[in-house]
C-alpha cells in the first residue's frame, strides 16, 4: 500500500491543461501510485458539469465556458479562489464516494470553525454554506476507483461573474467569500488551512510538497 500523499502547488493556470492532466494522471495510475492534491488558482472560466443545463448560463460574456466531466452544474473559477483537486485511490483508502464528499465538506467546515465562522453542508446540494449562502463548491468524478476534480473555495475574488450564472444550477443562491466573513484573507492562508485539516483526517504517513505538474501528464500543445 502507498501511504504517501503528494501536495502539488500549481500556481495560477488556465483550466483546460490542468483538467486534461488530471484525466491523464487518473488513466495512467495503478495501485502503487501515490495520491495527490493539486492546489491551483485558475484564470477566469465557467465550467459546466455533466448535469449542466444551458438555462443556468445567463450571460457568460467574454468568459469562456468549458463542458467538463465532473458531476454537477455550472460554476465559476477565477483568481482569488482556492481550487483543490483530490486525486485519490478511494478503494485503497476504503472510502465510498459519499464518504469522500462528506470528508471534503467537513474539512472546509472545520477550517472555517477555526475562524469562528459557522458553516454547514447540505445533503441536497453539495458544497459548504454560511447562513444559507454558498462559500465552497464541490464536484467529483470517479474513474477506476479513483477520484479527480474537487473543491473551489471563494476567498478574495471578484464575485461579479457569479451573477452571470445560476451557480451550481441553484436559482437565488448567493455566493460569498471568506474574506468578507473574517475567514482566511488570502489564497495561501486558505489553501494551507484546508490541506492541514484534510491530511489530519486521513492516515498518510508521508506527505511531500511539490511544485508544478509532472511532465508525464502535461499534454503537448
Amino acid at each position: 500500500m502507498n501511504d504517501t500523499l503528494i501536495i502539488r502547488n500549481l500556481g495560477r493556470q488556465p483550466y483546460e491543461p490542468v483538467w486534461h492532466a488530471m484525466q491523464a494522471f487518473t488513466d495512467k495510475r495503478d495501485e502503487t501510485t501515490a495520491d495527490e492534491l493539486w492546489v491551483v488558482e485558475h484564470d477566469p472560466v465557467f465550467t459546466q458539469g455533466q448535469a449542466g443545463k444551458e438555462e443556468h448560463l445567463l450571460a457568460p460574456g467574454s468568459i469562456p465556458v468549458i463542458q467538463v466531466d465532473r458531476g454537477g452544474q455550472v460554476t465559476y473559477h477565477g483568481p482569488g479562489q482556492v481550487v483543490i483537486y483530490f486525486l485519490l485511490d478511494i478503494r485503497r483508502l476504503k472510502y465510498g464516494v459519499r464518504q469522500l464528499v462528506n470528508r471534503i465538506e467537513q474539512t472546509v467546515v472545520d477550517m472555517l470553525a477555526d475562524y469562528q465562522v459557522e458553516a454547514a453542508a447540505r445533503r441536497d446540494a453539495p458544497g459548504v454554506y454560511v447562513s444559507g449562502d454558498k462559500v465552497c463548491s464541490l464536484g467529483l468524478r470517479i474513474r477506476k476507483g479513483c477520484s479527480f476534480h474537487g473543491l473551489a473555495l471563494n476567498v478574495n475574488m471578484d464575485m461579479e461573474p457569479f451573477a452571470r450564472i445560476n451557480p451550481c444550477g441553484l436559482t437565488g443562491i448567493k455566493m460569498v467569500q471568506t474574506k468578507d466573513m473574517n475567514g482566511p484573507q488570502t489564497f495561501d492562508e486558505a489553501a494551507n488551512a484546508i490541506i492541514n485539516h484534510f491530511t489530519d483526517a486521513l492516515s498518510y504517513s508521508n506527505i511531500l510538497q511539490q511544485t508544478g505538474l509532472a511532465q508525464d501528464y502535461v499534454k503537448a500543445s
